[in-house]
């Protein structure tokens, strides 16, 4: 090989290698450099995150039930609310429709629990028990306060094929009302009142005997129970302080009921969607105003009444 060749081949090598290690330099990431002062703290003593991470909520000092404290100083206790906040406040579409749910209900819940000697807290139980929605469980308990049949019949709700009334929240919200009266008598605390809603005032009686100890936050009880007093926690912390815990609804983003009018009825209706029609309305909007209607006709009996509630 000449030796004009040999030269152009070796310049030709050397550029490839100039290129490689360029490229190589280029690729490779820098060293960091070592901090040289601490982290910013954000509000709560915590290094403030990126805004892409996972938010780290701030727990309250202190807390109250129907004016009852709740021991946060206890570990387990701090715990256990803190547990219910996150899963909650970071099940954001269900947090959201209940927000929004909620304005159609709890103003009017919290005047039918002041009128019955109810603290307001407890419309915080309702949401822990129906979302404020007229479910059903497995077991046969029904509506926004979850009433089984024999308990919401004892409680002065009408229960028949015809018409259920633990579907009428403004009856069933009286119902419970009279129901917790009754088990405040029983165990002398609203705490005691509210858990032994979950899981029954026999079963809860029981256990405060058998553990020689009255007071809720000291109990050992099923994971339920255990969980369900700081649910309602959780919802009432959530619900006072949204924008606090990143749900930052506007006025008119909470559903309202349009304006309803009362129709009384004290006659028997053999075709409800008749009837509805005939009312300047339609069967599916005396269906959803009005709930506790359970069948396609209504019997009325001797000295019964009704009130249905019709868009205006």
């Amino acid at each position: 090989m000449q030796k004009s060749h040999l030269f152009l081949l070796y310049g030709l090598v050397g550029l490839c290698l100039i290129a490689i290690v360029l490229l190589w330099n280029k690729s490779t990431p820098a060293e960091p450099s070592v901090a040289t002062t601490p982290p910013v703290l954000g509000a709560v003593g915590l290094p403030t995150l990126p805004p892409d991470s996972v938010r780290i909520f701030e727990i309250p000092a202190t807390l109250e039930f129907a004016g009852e404290k709740v021991p946060l100083e206890i570990q387990d206790v701090y715990e256990r609310l803190e547990r219910e906040i996150y899963v909650n406040a970071y099940w954001q579409s269900n947090m959201v429709l209940l927000l929004k749910r909620s304005g159609k209900y709890l103003d009017s819940m919290s005047e039918i629990l002041k009128e019955n000697g109810i603290p307001d807290d407890f419309k915080y139980l309702a949401i822990a028990e129906s979302a404020l929605m007229n479910v059903s469980s497995p077991a046969g308990a029904r509506g926004f306060w979850q009433f089984m049949e024999p308990t919401a019949k004892e409680y002065g709700l009408e229960v028949n094929s015809d018409v259920d009334e633990r579907y009428h929240w403004q009856k069933a919200t009286v119902a419970a009302s009279k129901y917790l009266n009754k088990a405040r008598q029983r165990f002398g605390n609203w705490t005691a009142v509210a858990a032994s809603y979950n899981m029954g005032q026999a079963g809860f009686s029981r256990r405060q005997t058998e553990q020689l100890q009255e007071d809720y936050y000291e109990l050992l009880l099923n994971d339920e129970t255990s969980r369900y007093m700081f649910r309602i926690l959780a919802f009432k912390v959530i619900f006072e302080n949204p924008k606090k815990y990143g749900f930052g609804l506007r006025e008119e983003d909470y559903y309202q009921e349009p304006p309803l009018r009362e129709v009384p009825v004290n006659d028997d209706i053999k075709n409800l969607a008749q009837w509805a029609k005939d009312h300047g309305s339609s069967y599916k909007e005396l269906k959803l105003y009005n709930p506790w209607l359970r069948d396609k006709n209504l019997n009325v009996k001797k000295g019964r009444s009704y009130t249905f509630l019709l868009p205006d």
